[in-house]
């Protein structure tokens, strides 16, 4: 029977989940704790949270969404970046910061309800920021404003979507999307640590941080 704890961090989880637009994996085998807060602090200033959860804590959070991801993404060591605006920049910050240290690795993310590959997510963090995509669109196609906005939304909503086909469904009178909200902002929560994998799983190296038990809110991969 969960304790009252481990309850509230189910939900807690359950809560990051459904207000993100998105979520990417990564492997932070080897990262310290300093290291780790740098991160999420970068990532906060960007529109995503990072989070050491167990998996198995993680699949009741993503719950029917689980069988829709390869199983490599929620499995050994991971840190899970639940992504509340700015999909592209937030993936940017990840892959940059693994460019340099060398010690996280980007498995993969979830957009839309589809799975992404690591490369996938490096063309998505290739995407311009949502502003100048309007631009692009205004200057490319005479249409009226809301239906330029409404692709653009639509794109960031699918940010697989080709974006000539989209301009293309616009310039033949389709109806354009209708605006996505804007997700909520993230709860604001007492950071983790980082926790030991399940004995299933990968194990951290000597480098990985040891979770802190006093930590209210500590969480760990399993």
């Amino acid at each position: 029977m969960p304790t009252a704890e481990k309850s509230r961090t189910i939900e807690q989880a359950k809560e990051w989940y459904a207000q993100a637009s998105g979520v990417v994996f990564t492997d932070y085998k080897g990262l310290k704790v300093k290291e780790l807060q740098e991160l999420r602090a970068n990532l906060r200033s960007k529109g995503g949270e990072l989070h050491v959860l167990k998996n198995t804590l993680f699949r009741i959070a993503a719950g029917d969404d689980t069988a829709k991801l390869p199983a490599d993404l929620h499995n050994g060591t991971t840190a899970f970046t639940f992504v509340y605006e700015n999909e592209a920049e937030v993936s940017k910050a990840l892959l940059d910061y693994a460019k340099t240290s060398k010690k996280l690795i980007v498995k993969g993310g979830f957009f839309g309800g589809k799975a992404f590959t690591a490369a996938e997510v490096q063309a998505l963090s290739e995407l311009p920021p949502k502003d100048v995509l309007i631009s692009m669109v205004i200057g490319l196609i005479a249409s009226p404003i809301s239906n330029l906005i409404g692709t653009v939304e639509a794109l960031y909503a699918d940010p697989i979507r080709v974006i000539g086909a989209v301009a293309d469904k616009v310039a033949e009178g389709s109806p354009a999307p209708e605006p996505v909200a804007a997700a909520p902002a993230a709860a604001e929560a007492v950071e983790e640590t980082p926790a030991e994998s399940n004995s299933t799983e990968a194990e951290p190296s000597p480098e990985t941080p040891e979770p802190d038990a006093a930590a209210p809110e500590t969480t760990e991969n399993a």
